[in-house]
This record gives C-alpha cells, sequence and structure tokens, in this order.
C-alpha cells in the first residue's frame, strides 16, 4: 500500500510540474513572437533550457544516488517556482538574455523532476515484474506527456485571458501546493545508494545504456528540428492561426501522444532492441508524406494534421519502448545514474534539435521552405537513431539476464 502511494504522489508531483512545463514553453514561444522576435532569436532562448537539462541530468543522477531521489524531486518543484517567479515581472525586463537565464532555471526543474520521478518507478516495482514495470513506465510518461498537451492549451489560453505575467504567477502558486504536498508525503532518501557513489560513476558502463542513450541523442533530435520551434511558428504566422488554435492543436497532439505512450504496452510485446529498430525506421513514412506534400501548391492543413497524427503515433510507441529498456537495464540501488545518463543525452538532443530548428527554418526562408528544411533535418536524425539500433540489439543480446 506504502509503494502505491508513494508512486500516486510522485506520479502527481511530476503531473503538476509538467503543466506547468508545457504552459511555459507556449507562453514564451507565442509571447516573445508576438513582439516581433526572430525564430532564431527565440530559439536561442531555449539555450540554456536544453544545456542545462544536459548538465542537471549527468550530475542529477548522481545526486538522486547519492541523498535520494525525493530530494531532487523536492528541488525541481521549487527551482521551477523560482523560474516562474522570476518571469513575473514587468515585461521591459523580458530580454534575451534574461529570458534565458529563467528558462536556465527551469530546465535543471525540469530534468530533476523527470529522473527523479521515472528513476523511482523502479524502487516501488518489485524486482522481476517487467510486464509491470513496462506498464507503470508507460502510464507515468504518457500521462506526462497528456498533461504536457493540457499545458500547451493553458499557456496559449492564459496568455489570451490574463496575460503573461498573470499565468506565470498563478502557475508558480500551484506548484507551491504540489511541493507542500509531495514534502509531507513522501520518505527522505528513497533510492540513496547503499554505498557511496563517486562523481565518476555519472558515466554509464553497460554498453546496452550507451547505445540507448546514443539512439535517444538522435531520435528526440528528430522531432525537435521541426515540432517545438518551426511547427507553431509556422501555424501562426503562414497559416494565421491564433494563440487559442496554434496552443489548442498542438495541445490535443501532444495528448494524443501521451495517451499512445499509455497505451503502448497493449500492442508491443516483449519490447526490445530489435523492436525498437523496427519502430523506429517507421518514422521516415510520416516525415517523407510531410515533404511531399508541402513541396505541392495545395492548401496545406489538411495533410499538416494527417502527417503530425501519424507520426504522433509512431514517435510514442518509440518513445515508450525507449523509457521501458532504460529503466530495465538499469541496477535497483543506482537506478537514477542509468536514467539521469539517458536523460542527459535526451536533453542534448533537444538542445541540438531546437537550435538547427531555428536555424534551418530562418536560413531556408521560414514559411514551407523553412518547415521543410527542418523535415529534412529531422530525418537525418530518424536514419542516424536508426542506426545506432544495431549494435543496441548486439549489445543486448550479448548480456546476461
Amino acid at each position: 500500500m506504502t509503494r502505491l502511494r508513494d508512486y500516486a504522489t510522485v506520479t502527481g508531483a511530476y503531473w503538476a510540474f509538467t503543466i506547468t512545463d508545457g504552459a511555459l514553453r507556449m507562453l514564451v514561444l507565442l509571447y516573445l513572437n508576438e513582439r516581433g522576435y526572430a525564430p532564431l532569436a527565440i530559439a536561442s532562448m531555449f539555450l540554456f533550457y536544453e544545456f542545462f537539462g544536459v548538465v542537471t541530468n549527468l550530475l542529477g543522477g548522481w545526486l538522486g544516488a547519492r541523498f535520494g531521489l525525493t530530494a531532487t524531486l523536492f528541488a525541481g518543484l521549487a527551482l521551477q517556482v523560482l523560474a516562474l517567479g522570476m518571469l513575473a515581472v514587468d515585461p521591459a525586463w523580458l530580454t534575451v538574455a534574461y529570458v534565458m537565464v529563467a528558462q536556465g532555471l527551469s530546465g535543471i526543474a525540469k530534468d530533476l523532476t523527470k529522473m527523479s520521478s521515472k528513476s523511482y518507478i523502479k524502487l516501488v516495482v518489485p524486482a522481476g515484474s517487467e510486464g509491470q514495470l513496462m506498464r507503470w513506465v508507460s502510464i507515468l510518461t504518457g500521462s506526462k506527456n497528456t498533461l504536457k498537451g493540457v499545458g500547451f492549451f493553458l499557456g496559449g489560453a492564459l496568455l489570451a485571458l490574463v496575460g503573461f505575467r498573470g499565468a506565470v504567477i498563478g502557475m508558480a502558486a500551484g506548484l507551491m501546493i504540489a511541493l507542500a504536498v509531495a514534502l509531507s508525503l513522501l520518505p527522505r532518501r528513497a533510492g540513496a545508494a547503499a554505498s557511496g557513489v563517486r562523481l565518476r560513476s555519472v558515466f554509464s558502463k553497460d554498453p546496452r545504456i550507451n547505445w540507448l542513450s546514443a539512439a535517444r541523442f538522435f531520435l528526440f533530435g528528430s522531432r525537435d528540428v521541426w515540432f517545438v520551434l518551426a511547427l507553431p511558428i509556422f501555424l501562426a504566422s503562414t497559416l494565421g492561426w491564433s494563440f487559442y488554435e496554434v496552443g489548442g492543436f498542438l495541445a490535443l497532439w501532444v495528448i494524443g501522444y501521451g495517451m499512445v505512450q499509455a497505451l503502448a504496452p497493449s500492442y508491443v510485446k516483449a519490447p526490445d532492441a530489435r523492436r525498437l529498430g523496427w519502430w523506429t525506421a517507421a518514422l521516415m513514412i510520416p516525415l517523407g508524406f510531410l515533404v511531399i506534400v508541402l513541396r505541392g501548391d495545395g492548401e496545406p492543413t489538411l495533410n499538416l494534421v494527417t502527417g503530425l497524427l501519424i507520426f504522433g503515433v509512431i514517435f510514442a510507441t518509440n518513445s515508450a519502448i525507449h523509457s521501458y529498456l532504460v529503466v530495465s537495464y538499469a541496477e535497483q540501488d543506482k537506478v537514477s545514474l542509468a536514467v539521469g545518463f539517458y536523460y542527459m543525452a535526451n536533453a542534448a538532443g533537444r538542445l541540438v534539435g531546437t537550435m538547427l530548428s531555428g536555424a534551418l527554418f530562418q536560413a531556408a526562408g521560414l514559411g514551407k521552405t523553412g518547415l521543410i528544411a527542418c523535415l529534412v533535418g529531422s530525418m537525418v536524425f530518424v536514419v542516424a537513431s536508426r542506426i545506432l539500433c544495431v549494435p543496441l540489439a548486439r549489445a543486448d543480446s550479448l548480456t546476461p539476464c
């Protein structure tokens, strides 16, 4: 019963954080686009967010093993409150440098919270219960992405209803309540390693985790190179969608993405590295379709929505298999080290993808040509991720069960 309560508490705290994280990204992107910032300038404001995600995941795994997963979870929630508070200032203060610093704190907060929450599942699932582990990881990951979609919609709606400042103040207040609840219910030092953990142990010695992390780098880079910046700006600037329409559409996409992740255990049986390779290769189908239809002269909205739906289903399945495999590969008392190293690669891929998104979209001339350039970049990343699944499968087959 205690295990279930802890899982529910961690999941609830992660949900609360995720809503603010999704809303904040949409708020910053749409608000600064409205103020006339160029795509590359907006992308640069997420630079610290993604960069510190790389650093945080690498060191956060060590911190979780050293001090416990609840300590890193509490720190992540508190830092997000601080980041939101920094943005609740006079709009004249919201320069590129200032927003970068606030986003950097939010990036640290996000990855401390994510690493802690996903690692905690290993503590509450009995050893050898691989089916339950896959289900619980998928539920947490899928529900997180569903609520991130809710956050996207909330960000667009709050920007229209109460403005940027009112939105961040309200989210900070809600997150403080979630932090207080987590502090009152969760045990201290849960997940701390039984013996001392050296800082150099943040680098994984398991070849499966190393290859999986490399594949994750390119997988999430392939999404963010077009989805997180080029697509919403294309919808708002080229297709003329409103804040509500952009936020609502991306929200529905991410909600559906999360639902597919949660359902993945029902149709992906015995997930392993070989199946991951095939699901990764399948991403070329919707990306190729989008490039072809966008090169045509017709109205792109229906084709764009169709391609996004197909991409979302395949990508969500990939992500669910990835998330299960890293927790499955990890050692029981050092799970945060493996998860931290793995999500360091994830954050690095998002960093590169985000910056490439702004650079390619702007260099190719914005509009359709800019989005097509980002989609081609995405295809290159997918090919790299698929290639890396080959040595992963080999390492998986050579590792004793």
